[in-house]
């Protein structure tokens, strides 16, 4: 998919086609990643669809492997793990590894009972560490919805009915996070909304399958508390444009709410960093909450190699 590149990213495709005849390429206007990705799912042909983001890298022998185990055990949906490379100098970067078990799922009962360790891992949330049938994609007409984040909830319509799932402990792909030019950097206004949006698809989930059970009640809180903290810290972020006192009362909004409290008791972090991070929420302290989300906007924004460290820790 050449989604308008400006450089000769399309060139290049085009010349691998004349080499190779299972390679198609597929020019148009620059839409966005769910549009570049839908059109490639109304296109291909092929027995799997892989999605891969254009400024991150893989080992080799990742497809080979997916494949194998796809083939092997019919599976619809092979999930990977994966590294996260942060750099913070050019040449320097902190390594954070994400992975869980070799597994073959008996069945979609077994799946959806441990779906929440993978969740906790975050595994289920991105493509790219995934291999997907193209026959479910299709027969249930799965794309990626026109949005910011749209990882999530395609996923979340992935597996909402899937039934044959594999997961490998082996990791292949390596996500770049360059901090500076991170979009997670970046202030957004919709940030918490986006929170809220998503626990509902959480919960929604969860419901569907019919799964209510201590474990995942602690998980879906835990899941919604360490999101607050970054919501949090987008509103102390330098490129917000509220005032200190309008921050503070945001802050306070957050924290306040019914949904936020009921989970705060219910998390168990499994980090003292996290713990500590929870104090200030837990006492409800909009302005002991809006110093700790300054403090760290700015470790986030000064030492990336520490910020990155507490990020996997937590």
């Amino acid at each position: 998919m050449d989604d308008g590149t400006p450089d000769r990213s399309g060139e290049i495709c085009d010349e691998y086609a004349l080499k190779d005849s299972r390679i198609k390429v597929i020019h148009k206007e620059n839409g966005g990643a769910p549009s570049a990705r839908n059109t490639a799912i109304d296109k291909a042909s092929g027995k799997y669809f892989y999605f891969m983001d254009s400024d991150d890298w893989a080992e080799k022998e990742m497809l080979f492997d997916m494949v194998d185990i796809a083939e092997k055990n019919n599976s619809q949906l092979v999930v990977a793990g994966y590294y996260i490379d942060t750099f913070y100098s050019d040449t320097e970067k902190f390594t954070q590894e994400q992975k869980w078990v070799d597994k073959v799922f008996s069945g979609q009962e077994e799946f959806r009972k441990n779906a929440h360790k993978l969740f906790d891992l975050n595994l289920l949330y991105t493509p790219w560490n995934k291999l997907f049938s193209g026959d479910y994609i299709r027969e249930n007409k799965l794309y990626f919805p026109n949005t910011f984040w749209d990882d999530f909830p395609f996923n979340l319509s992935v597996v909402r009915d899937v039934e044959r799932v594999a997961v490998t402990s082996k990791k292949y792909y390596h996500f770049i996070r360059q901090r500076s030019e991170s979009e997670t950097a970046k202030y957004r206004s919709d940030m918490y909304s986006k929170r809220e949006e998503e626990n509902g698809w959480m919960k929604e989930l969860y419901s569907h399958w019919g799964i209510d059970n201590e474990e995942v009640r602690e998980f879906l809180a835990r899941r919604y508390v360490e999101r607050l903290i970054g919501c949090v810290e987008n509103v102390t972020n330098k490129n917000c444009s509220l005032s200190k006192k309008e921050k503070r009362k945001e802050i306070k909004n957050m924290i306040s709410t019914d949904t936020a409290k009921n989970y705060l008791k219910l998390a168990k972090p499994k980090s003292s960093y996290m713990k500590i991070m929870l104090i200030p929420v837990k006492m409800n302290s909009a302005s002991l909450t809006y110093l700790e989300g300054s403090v760290i906007s700015k470790v986030k924004g000064g030492n990336t190699k520490l910020f990155a460290r507490l990020k996997a820790g937590r």
